[in-house]
Formats: structure tokens, C-alpha cells, sequence
């Protein structure tokens, strides 16, 4: 079975999400908005979300980490919890 690990930020609105996406592409520190912004319990370990096998988050969020290519900031994605930037840094 596929495995993958991803960190993500959970913000309320596409506005918030949009503004940090931003200061990521700026240089800031995913971990350390993580901390300051997500309305995540992951957010406290810089949105690391640890491994991950399909079927574990909501199907938008898996295909995202399942399908998308690593080591970048994809996003927002809408889902029932909020909106998230999500970043796959493994995938095996």
C-alpha cells in the first residue's frame, strides 16, 4: 500500500490561505506559520501530518497528496474542515 507524508496549514477562508501561500513564495518558514496560523492540531509540529496511506484524510486531500508532485505548496484546497496548503515532501 502507498505511503506518503505531508505537512499542511488549516486556515477558515481562501483569503487566508491565498495570504500565506504568498508569504510562503516569499521565503517564510512553512513550520513556523503552521504553528502561528493553523486551526490544526498538527499545527503545534509545523503541520506534519507524519505517514499517511490512501483513504486516511478526506478523498480531495488524498488525491492532492497521491497525485500531485513533491516539495510543493498546493493549494488552497476546500475541504469540510477549511481550506489547506499542503506540501508532500515523501512519497513511496
Amino acid at each position: 500500500m502507498p505511503i506518503a507524508m505531508a505537512r499542511h496549514i488549516l486556515v477558515k477562508t481562501s483569503q487566508e490561505a491565498d495570504k500565506l501561500k504568498q508569504r510562503l513564495a516569499a521565503g517564510e518558514e512553512f513550520d513556523t506559520l503552521a504553528r502561528q496560523h493553523s486551526l490544526c492540531p498538527s499545527g503545534k509540529k509545523g503541520g506534519d501530518l507524519g505517514e499517511i496511506r490512501p483513504g486516511q484524510m478526506v478523498r480531495a486531500f488524498d488525491e492532492v497528496v497521491f497525485k500531485r508532485p513533491l516539495k510543493l505548496i498546493h493549494g488552497p484546497l476546500r475541504t469540510p474542515f477549511g481550506y489547506h496548503l499542503i506540501q508532500i515532501y515523501f512519497r513511496g
